[in-house]
């Protein structure tokens, strides 16, 4: 009988369907394991493993950080249908034929698993491996991932429940105190999914003496925990800005639509890792530091069923729609809107509107003095 020489000629693992995006617990992952040899060969078994595993590793200070949790562990050996075994169990394959070796299992039920995650310093993944073996011993192996995606509805009451924040900042120049800058927001609801649109009421008061900028973002923080130590990172995803707010004014924003791109769903049952979202209103103002309201989100997998009539997730998106519900700010001086476009504001400081996300110098109005009245005299 011919020794096993070559690598085989194919050795893959296919599933029985090939458009199934991802998985959920309790879902059966079924498949077959593709083999064809060069050659006449004999081998000992075809195994299947079903691994699942969250992994981080992370340098913190001089400290080597790494852990595992293991979720999926499924491990059985294949067989050939109507496919003769020699006497001491092994099987002959002969490079003319095509052998298939089915295979199928459950996996565990949904609240058991996480979502499949890859970050920056850790990730949770699933694989199929098939392994041949030759006399007791591995030959070959290869490996075919899935996606894994835990239900989360939005439709739940604690998700379709309105979120509001507000914030307020005193502002300072040199020590020397120069106002305060101040924010309000709400929005429908707390869960979205992917595609839908958030639409942000909010309001702005800038009592400081410099122009400041107000703007929304997604923010993905990622938190690895390991060997007693945490480490964090923050990612801005996609953002909406509004327009300059000049000192003594205030700026409405009334179903600002910012929409929810393409994420994976918010992880919040491991221990290692842990993915959360949130909707950062914040002001940006030169030379100090921002004014920031961190409003939660949870990113879902099944999306709103627009039963709710409290919230309009899937809105319009010139984003002109109104809103009664802001958060009221005590002493609102008068809308932007409001104010005549005239020439007092000195043209050499326009460019320095621009959007910056970098402190930057102070940028002060400056106000031109008004010409004195004309000069008249009494007539009799």
């Amino acid at each position: 009988m011919g020794v096993l020489t070559k690598k085989p000629k194919t050795f893959e693992v296919q599933f029985s369907d090939p458009n199934k995006s991802a998985f959920s617990g309790g879902d059966k992952v079924a498949g077959q394991v593709i083999v064809e040899v060069a050659e006449v060969v004999q081998i000992s078994a075809v195994k299947l493993l079903g691994i699942g595993c969250a992994k981080v590793d992370y340098n913190k200070g001089k400290m080597h950080c790494r852990d595992e949790i293991e979720y999926l562990k499924y491990e059985e050996v294949l067989h050939l249908d109507h496919q003769p075994t020699d006497a001491d169990g092994s099987i002959t394959l002969r490079p003319e034929n095509r052998y298939e070796f089915m295979f199928g299992f459950e996996l565990p039920q949904s609240g058991c698993l996480v979502s499949s995650y890859v970050g920056k310093f850790g990730s949770v993944r699933y694989y199929v491996k098939a392994v041949i073996e030759k006399s007791g011993h591995q030959y070959a192996e290869c490996k075919r991932y899935f996606e894994v995606d835990e239900p989360i509805d939005v439709n739940t009451q604690e998700l379709m429940a309105p979120v509001t924040g507000a914030k307020q900042k005193k502002v300072t120049c040199m020590f020397i105190p120069d106002g305060s800058v101040s924010v309000a927001a709400r929005i429908g609801r707390k869960g979205y999914c992917e595609g839908e649109d958030i639409c942000i009421d909010a309001q702005f008061e800038n009592s400081c003496s410099r122009i400041v900028v107000p703007k929304a973002a997604i923010i993905a923080k990622h938190i690895y925990r390991a060997n007693g130590r945490t480490k964090e990172f923050h990612e801005k995803l996609t953002s909406v800005r509004g327009d300059h707010i000049i000192s003594g004014m205030c700026d409405m924003w009334q179903g600002r639509v910012l929409r929810v791109p393409k994420l994976k769903p918010t992880i919040l049952g491991c221990d290692i890792i842990h993915v959360d979202y949130c909707l950062r209103i914040y002001l940006h103002i030169p030379g100090s530091e921002k004014l920031i309201l961190d409003v939660p989100l949870v990113i879902g997998t099944i999306p709103y069923n627009g039963m709710n009539s409290r919230t309009s997730s899937m809105s319009s998106q010139d984003g002109s729609g109104t809103s009664s519900t802001c958060v009221s700010l005590p002493s609102s001086p008068p809308s932007y809107s409001e104010i005549s476009r005239d020439d007092h504001i000195e043209s050499s400081f326009i460019p320095l509107l621009d959007d910056y996300d970098e402190d930057d110098s102070p940028i002060f109005m400056r106000i031109h003095a008004l010409p004195p009245p004309p000069a008249y005299t009494e007539q009799n």
